[in-house]
């Protein structure tokens, strides 16, 4: 088979969420699928490293913004290849192409109610809503399969596009093989002078994407600190302090920013020494379609406080300590029971190297395998 995969933004310097997923995929398949051809689709970036041509990849790099390159550029480009199908990784497809589509939606909260209405997102993030629901509504009705990453998503997906049951499939992402307890205390101490990291803190990665409930956290673990004494700091990867200080200075907690790190983007591979570091991890987010740092933390033996909506509980089994993110008040219980109970985090620890177990980019690159045959068979 002839695969197309759009990968758009991996080779771009600071890398999330949907980019480390087609990444790890791509890797992923290129391992162990030595019969296929596979052509990847990518915006132009700096590291152009995290992903090497081997006998069966090509790698189509070509420039432009967003929507252009993806509803004109990406469309224009895969027809010069002969393609068997054309996977694209990241939500949204072209509306208009002759290839076999295949779409991974990792969630449609764009399709909620009232999601542009929401106080808290950007311009640029109501832009991409918008965006999104144009788009999607039209692959659904074009593409062949339909890949989403939790069967929590797939429910909400069928509930409001119910024509979509027999060709919407659940694949789990996975977590790296680098996502492990790291112990070496070289590479603690090279980690720890490189981020400038306090000696004992609790891990935070968000945004300012209203789902991440990243004031909610900020500002809980401030109150925890504040009410229960706690000896600890929090470390904020890739966020604006001004944005943090907002948050504090509104609800009368400006003089706990010096207990706040910035430490700025933090590279994918330094992130299990980061964590491993941490006594444990936050993650209340207000919705998920899966939720990666969960199982990147659990394999780190790092244990974590998640949410009890969406997809995080399916993610994070009996391993979490969870947390209704609705809830300041909940969520500053929770830290302080988290923070004062050794015997549960040693309780979660165990159990979250065993929960991250259970998923693997292999197994999540061997079902796409099987999807394109499938689909190749099936046309």
């Amino acid at each position: 088979m002839r695969i197309g995969i759009e990968a758009q933004r991996i080779f771009r310097r600071k890398k999330h969420g949907m980019d480390m997923v087609a990444l790890e995929s791509v890797k992923t398949l290129q391992q162990l699928d030595k019969e296929n051809e596979y052509f990847i689709f990518t915006n132009t970036g700096e590291d152009r490293d995290c992903l090497k041509e081997s006998e069966n990849i090509k790698i189509i790099s070509f420039g432009g913004a967003y929507p252009v390159w993806e509803q004109v550029l990406l469309p224009r480009e895969a027809a010069k290849y002969d393609l068997d199908m054309l996977h694209c990784t990241s939500n949204t497809a072209p509306v208009k192409t002759s290839i076999p589509l295949i779409v991974t939606v990792h969630d449609i909260i764009y399709f909620d109610k009232h999601p542009l209405l929401a106080g808290g997102y950007t311009p640029y993030q109501r832009f991409g809503n918008l965006y999104r629901r144009f788009v999607v509504r039209r692959i659904f009705k074009s593409a062949k399969n339909i890949i989403t990453v939790s069967k929590f998503e797939e429910d909400h997906i069928l509930k409001l596009f119910p024509a979509l049951s027999g060709k919407l499939h659940v694949v789990y992402n996975g977590v790296g093989r680098h996502f492990r307890p790291v112990t070496d205390p070289e590479l603690l101490r090279t980690a720890r002078e490189k981020y400038h990291l306090p000696d004992r803190y609790l891990m935070f990665l968000g945004n300012t994407d209203p789902k991440k409930n990243s004031e909610n956290t900020i500002v809980a673990f401030a109150r925890a600190v504040q009410t229960g004494n706690l000896d600890y700091h929090l470390v904020v990867g890739d966020f604006d302090r001004e944005i943090v200080k907002k948050y504090l200075e509104k609800a009368g907690l400006d003089g706990l920013i010096s207990r706040i790190h910035f430490p700025g983007y933090i590279n994918n591979t330094d992130m299990p020494a980061l964590i491993s570091m941490a006594d444990f991890y936050l993650y209340p987010s207000k919705r998920e379609s899966f939720g990666i740092p969960i199982i990147e933390a659990m394999a780190c033996g790092t244990p974590v406080i998640t949410s009890n909506t969406s997809s995080m509980p399916e993610v994070g089994g009996d391993a979490a300590l969870y947390v209704d993110p609705f809830s300041p008040e909940n969520m500053v219980e929770k830290i302080l029971e988290m923070a004062g109970d050794e015997k549960l985090r040693e309780t979660l620890k165990r159990k979250g190297l065993a929960q991250a177990e259970k998923f693997s980019w292999e197994e999540s690159a061997k079902k796409l395998l099987n999807l394109y045959t499938d689909l190749k068979y099936n046309l």
